[in-house]
């Protein structure tokens, strides 16, 4: 597995417990967001905070946010009283409280059936589709996430994030995994209760490594099938059971491309609701340099210089580029590039 999300060859450094500087400036790198998890299950205290006229929230369809604005986009808070409301089929999800003291809810209103969609370009790799219903006023439209992710504000990629992984996760594991019953939502849309067997069941995040493989002045960068012809990223994996991050980064390069690593250093995180990973990003010192690929992974992998790389960033160089901005493989090979991974 590849990540379609700078670290220097120039003296990297692979010390134990070196901290990245730049390490939460990655896209969804979090806004300090009060998530008020001590009022999910206070049933007088969210019905309080749903009756304030302070109160809002955020809209989604088909995991696309309500956004508004061009160049820079703005995450739509709407009043809970919008008309649009009620194509919601489910509870709202408490995201938290901002600062100014109201409570930002999320909405659901994926039964909408817009006219005329474009099932095709929505199928794309990266669905530049917009759609815009009736009720909404101005340039209000609904808008792929990771088509925009960098040209929001971090409190909007977070709130945006947070409320496309939960109803993800909601649709997903609607029936108990212990007993097979239809599982109800609690705790404002932070878990589900079996009525049946009485297991609880909490929103669920898969760990991913996600590596920036140095060899001196070379980066190891790979692409999967169906990509966009030229993409090329860090690899990337999920974590195993009974996995070290450390443990995970080797197994997955040397299954994919054929490389050992050695030393191996964390370096950054990055929530990916799409629709539930975390990525754990990872600098691995490259141990061998053969490449060995295993079709089944990879359509290709690569050696790439940090001169290549410059210059593919630059639109100098054509023949390939790097994972899209706003991911995390993008902003490792960033940080790499200005050697600031320490």
């Amino acid at each position: 597995m590849i990540a379609n999300s700078v670290m220097s060859g120039h003296g990297a450094r692979a010390s134990k417990g070196a901290a990245m500087k730049a390490a939460e400036e990655v896209s969804f790198g979090g806004s300090g967001l009060e998530r008020a998890a001590h009022l999910r299950g206070d049933i007088p205290a969210l019905s309080a905070l749903m009756q304030s006229d302070q109160a809002r929230t955020v809209l989604l369809w088909r995991g696309k946010p309500l956004i508004a604005g061009e160049g820079k986009f703005d995450l739509q808070r709407l009043p809970l009283d919008h008309p649009i409301l009620r194509h919601s089929s489910g509870e709202p999800l408490l995201l938290g409280i901002e600062e100014q003291g109201g409570a930002v809810f999320a909405h659901d209103i994926s039964s909408w059936a817009p006219d005329d969609l474009d099932q095709e370009a929505m199928a794309a790799f990266v669905d530049q589709t917009e759609q815009i219903h009736p009720s909404l006023t101005g340039d209000q439209r609904f808008r792929e996430l990771r088509s925009m992710m960098t040209r929001l504000t971090p409190r909007d990629a977070e709130l945006a994030a947070t409320a496309r992984a939960l109803f993800c996760w909601h649709d997903s594991h609607r029936f108990c995994a212990r007993c097979g019953t239809a599982s109800e939502i609690h705790k404002a849309g932070w878990e589900r209760i079996c009525p049946s067997c009485g297991a609880h069941h909490f929103p669920r995040t898969d760990p991913v490594v996600i590596m920036l493989i140095t060899d001196g002045n070379r980066t190891l960068l790979g692409r999967g099938t169906g990509w966009p012809e030229g993409m090329y990223s860090c690899l990337a994996g999920f974590l195993e059971p009974g996995e070290t991050i450390e443990a995970a980064v080797r197994r997955e390069v040397f299954e994919e491309a054929g490389v050992k690593v050695g030393a191996v250093r964390y370096l950054s995180s990055q929530p990916w609701a799409f629709p539930s990973s975390l990525m754990i990003g990872c600098q691995g010192i490259a141990k061998s340099s053969e490449i060995q690929l295993d079709p089944e992974e990879l359509e290709d992998a690569r050696w790439v210089t940090r001169e290549q790389l410059i210059a593919s960033m630059a639109g100098q160089d054509t023949s390939f580029f790097p994972a899209r901005k706003g991911s995390i493989a993008h902003f490792l090979l960033r940080n790499w590039l200005a050697d600031r991974l320490d």
